[in-house]
């Protein structure tokens, strides 16, 4: 199940949001009795409850919000068993002060938002040892192997356990913790309310992570990146994976630069079927790979891994996604078929000098494009010249020549930085095709200053719904989707702009 997490101030606010869950089938609710504001009336909150609730009153050393003596706040929580709430959360030091009483079910947790301890085993089998029916462990997760310890002590349990790790890092466990075998999950009503590091809200976890329908089965897929959250690709995946009917979950895993190798040696223990890879790991990920692409190889970097009994695949989705997508654009309105010699463009600009614009350099110049690179590092941008076999330039010269086409793959104009461009306006020229990667907002300030004056575009979610495109078919052996994705990308960066 997925236990909605509800915080709110007054009475009629948490049982009008009690009512609309129940009403779009949520089974489990947590009330917050810290937040409410004023005496807080736990029989108001019971009578006529539309669904089971577990009653939560945190400290402020807890994540919580009571402000009120402690003695009474444990009267709140026995009130709360005589009334009978179907659940009451105890903290692990309090636990033996609130006796069991009629049918009320004990959730003994802990609470640790600094790390998560070296010996989780240890602390469950003291948990578990306070009369507990239900044991909560929720952490801080510094390093992705904490994710794997907390799905493993749940998944060893013999007491039903709710583990989550929290924060960025530990985003996979709230999803996971049902393959791990978890009675339920928490999530918050809303996705920018949270009420725990990390939290997400009940629609996400119902509608994109299909928390419902994952089963030991399931097959685990995601994007590893620093940072994560900004991702849509879980967005895009999951919808195609839904449409198709494959039990698979992708998930946002966030691993920073000196974590990375100790992620990849443990995709065992997730278990891990594919990665999307994105900065900062698409070059130092191919130490880890026992096979490769001709784009790899050439590229120097890699956007997606396969996993299986024979190793790790590398492959580069980008390149091949930069070129279809440019060729879509420069194709005549009644033309059935992409031009057959060169690419409609004879120079070039890419700004960047990361994976991305190594990728779409080398797409470029393998179709007999003149490419030259600029970027805010020149001596990187030089090595990809030497690489890719075309010209650097620094930073402040990029608008010394006119350019066929000019390509931004840099992140400069991504959600929330919309009001910025790597390339001034007035440097712009109706005969250039305009193509930026950044795909979240479609519409960034270069590609809405390069469309008023007549150029020609190509938006970041044309190449990122092709990309992943191929990733689909690279680890499920079948097309993908292509408008079931662009569909979920598009709807999702237009709710990223609405106030929720």
């Amino acid at each position: 199940m997925i236990c909605v997490s509800i915080g709110r101030g007054r009475h009629r606010h948490v049982i009008a949001e009690h009512k609309h869950l129940a009403d779009n089938g949520i089974q489990l609710v947590e009330l917050r009795l810290d937040y409410i504001q004023g005496a807080v009336q736990v029989k108001r909150l019971l009578a006529d409850r539309p669904c089971p609730v577990i009653i939560t009153c945190r400290r402020p050393v807890d994540g919580g919000r009571w402000e009120k003596s402690e003695e009474e706040r444990l009267l709140l929580l026995r009130t709360a068993i005589v009334e009978g709430a179907d659940y009451v959360d105890l903290e692990d030091d309090i636990a033996m002060q609130v006796p069991r009483y009629g049918k009320t079910k004990r959730i003994i947790s802990h609470h640790d938002f600094h790390k998560t301890p070296p010996d989780l085993a240890a602390l469950h089998k003291k948990l578990t040892g306070l009369n507990a029916d239900i044991v909560k462990i929720a952490t801080m997760a510094n390093h992705p192997t904490d994710n794997l310890r907390m799905l493993e002590m749940v998944r060893a349990s013999k007491v039903p356990t709710v583990g989550v790790c929290m924060g960025d890092i530990g985003m996979p466990t709230r999803v996971l913790c049902r393959r791990a075998g978890a009675p339920f999950t928490y999530a918050t009503f809303h996705d920018d309310r949270v009420l725990a590091p990390g939290q997400i809200g009940w629609r996400q976890m119902r509608d994109i992570y299909r928390y419902e329908s994952i089963s030991t089965a399931t097959r685990v897929y995601g994007v590893v990146a620093d940072p994560v959250a900004h991702s849509l690709s879980p967005v895009v995946h999951n919808a195609a994976l839904k449409e198709a009917d494959i039990d698979a979950v992708y998930l946002p895993f966030r691993v920073p630069a000196e974590q990375i190798d100790e992620f990849i040696s443990a995709a065992g223990r997730w278990p891990l079927s594919g990665l999307s890879v994105t900065i900062p790991h698409k070059e130092s990920i191919l130490r880890h790979v026992k096979t490769q692409d001709d784009l790899v190889t050439a590229i120097g970097a890699a956007n997606t891994l396969a996993f299986g009994e024979g190793g790790i695949a590398a492959f580069n989705t980008d390149a091949i996604a930069a070129v279809e997508s440019l060729e879509a654009a420069l194709r005549e309105p009644d033309a059935a078929t992409p031009p057959t010699e060169g690419l409609g463009v004879k120079t070039a600009l890419v700004l960047g000098a990361g994976g991305a614009a190594r990728a779409v350099a080398f797409g470029l110049r393998k179709r007999g494009v003149d490419v030259t690179v600029a970027s805010r590092t020149l001596e990187r941008s030089k090595k990809i010249a030497a690489e890719v076999g075309c010209k650097a330039v620094d930073w402040t010269a990029r608008y010394r020549l006119p350019y066929d086409c000019l390509v931004n793959a840099t992140p400069v104009g991504m959600h929330p930085n919309v009001d910025e461009t790597p390339f001034d306006k007035e440097h712009l020229r109706s005969y250039m095709v305009v193509f930026d990667t950044v795909y979240n907002p479609e519409n960034t300030l270069l590609v809405k200053e390069a469309r008023a004056i007549g150029c020609r575009i190509v938006t970041g979610v044309e190449m990122f719904v092709r990309q992943a495109a191929i990733q689909f078919k690279i680890w499920h052996g079948r097309e993908a989707p292509h408008q079931v994705m662009r569909d979920a990308l598009k709807r999702a960066t237009a709710s990223a702009k609405q106030p929720v």
